[in-house]
């Protein structure tokens, strides 16, 4: 890096860990003024200050440190990794990711009765292991109790900074803020926001953007993107030829049949009610599949989300899926009409179409939904359109495309998953490749 910089006349730069996950949230925004949160499990500022929770405000191309919080002021990030793998047996790294998200899962199914001992976990944690061993139904008692514990300490916190510094939008960065359900009550909690937008790659993957991003607005002055989409492409990753696809298609001709399809044969397969993961474009870089690698199924099928869990994604009977919905259709099927474009924010669907779509709306009435935009997602949002044409539903299931491993990458990837799950289709978009197994 020295013998780059000393070539090119550059200078060298560090940022905070938190600043990083700030910026590249505000940054990627079309909001000219908002309060920025990072919040995670643990990072350092610069002078190596140890932080898990920062407050920011973005003005224009600037942004304006406010305050750091200490690790013992904001414990969520640490407590959830603890909870995730000491009570609840979980994974919370390699080799197989972080579940957090079957804990959220689980507090809707519970009751929050242990809330007071979170305050206290390295006291208390003994106790809540104990009591999650005593049932299923307890173990989910003690993952609302956490949830609440974690609602309760960030509000509490937040809602002095957003009164006192007088915002109506917020950018928020940083792992702990994948909790969706969190996320989806901020407006209930603190009436002052308006506008919510979530960082579309809120773990440590964003502090690449955000330092990028920070260097080159803040530092160097550049005038930001506006009040267009093309810094707020969550589809980053590179994308395939179509020869690699068949390539990829043509070391598996004993096990696959392949046929030239269009969109609309692929939405009467999904009518039929069959599985569908499709593939194209360049990858999602969030965590979310965002419908360039996604498995798609009929919402209206109340029995497919347990289809989906058991033969696809082999995972806990409780996880939800996700709706994906067009998104001027919003406020018709939502209670809260706030934009998701990168599925981070759960909410309640309205109970009068909650019986239309029931494969995706979790036990407490919510679904972590993506909001799909022309724009930002030109073919997941015809594909959306033309089922709304043949269901009356602009809506569609999406999960991941995977299984146990990382979301499916290259077209390799996605014919090994198609073919050791029982996804019933694998549907190349990009140049109409339909894929079936052969019996």
């Amino acid at each position: 890096m020295n013998q780059i910089l000393t070539k090119n006349k550059g200078e060298y730069y560090e940022f905070g860990h938190h600043l990083a996950h700030g910026a590249n949230a505000f940054y990627t925004s079309n909001f000219d003024r908002a309060l920025i949160v990072a919040i995670d499990g643990f990072g350092n500022e610069e002078g190596k200050v140890p932080t898990t929770f920062t407050i920011d405000e973005g003005l224009g191309n600037k942004i304006k440190r406010i305050q750091i919080f200490n690790p013992n002021q904001m414990p969520i990030g640490r407590i959830w990794n603890l909870s995730t793998k000491w009570i609840f047996g979980l994974s919370v790294g390699p080799p197989h990711g972080g579940q957090e998200g079957t804990v959220m899962a689980m507090a809707a199914l519970g009751e929050p009765k242990y809330t007071e001992l979170f305050k206290e976990f390295d006291k208390n944690h003994p106790e809540l292991i104990r009591i999650a061993k005593i049932s299923e139904k307890e173990k989910f008692n003690v993952a609302a109790s956490l949830q609440e514990y974690s609602e309760n300490l960030f509000f509490a916190h937040l809602k002095n900074f957003v009164n006192g510094l007088k915002h109506e939008n917020i950018c928020l960065s940083g792992g702990v803020t994948l909790n969706c359900v969190m996320i989806g009550k901020l407006k209930q909690r603190i009436t002052r926001i308006k506008n919510i937008f979530c960082d579309p790659v809120p773990y440590d993957a964003g502090l690449a953007l955000g330092s990028a991003r920070y260097l080159w607005h803040h530092i160097l002055g550049n005038k930001r993107i506006s009040k267009t989409y093309l810094n707020m492409s969550p589809y980053l990753g590179r994308k395939y030829a179509k020869s690699e696809v068949l390539k990829s298609l043509s070391a598996f001709k004993d096990k696959v049949f392949v046929k030239n399809s269009k969109d609309d044969e692929v939405l009467e397969k999904i009518a039929d009610q069959k599985i569908v993961a499709v593939f194209g474009g360049g990858s999602e870089s969030g965590r979310r599949a965002l419908g360039n690698r996604s498995i798609l199924a009929d919402p209206r099928n109340p029995t497919m989300k347990d289809t989906i869990n058991q033969k696809v994604k082999h995972r806990a009977w409780y996880r939800p899926l996700a709706p994906s919905i067009l998104e001027e259709e919003v406020p018709e099927w939502f209670e809260d009409t706030q934009l998701s474009p990168y599925m981070s924010i759960a909410t309640k669907v309205k109970k009068e179409k909650q019986k239309l779509i029931p494969a995706v709306v979790h036990f407490d009435g919510t679904a972590r939904l993506q909001s799909v935009n022309k724009n930002l997602s030109p073919w997941f949002y015809g594909f959306i359109s033309k089922w709304k044409d043949i269901s009356g539903i602009p809506i569609l299931i999406n999960t991941s495309f995977n299984d146990n491993e990382p979301i499916v990458e290259t077209p390799l990837d996605a014919i090994k998953c198609f073919l050791k799950t029982q996804i019933d289709y694998l549907y190349f978009f990009d140049f109409g490749i339909l894929v079936a197994k052969r019996s």
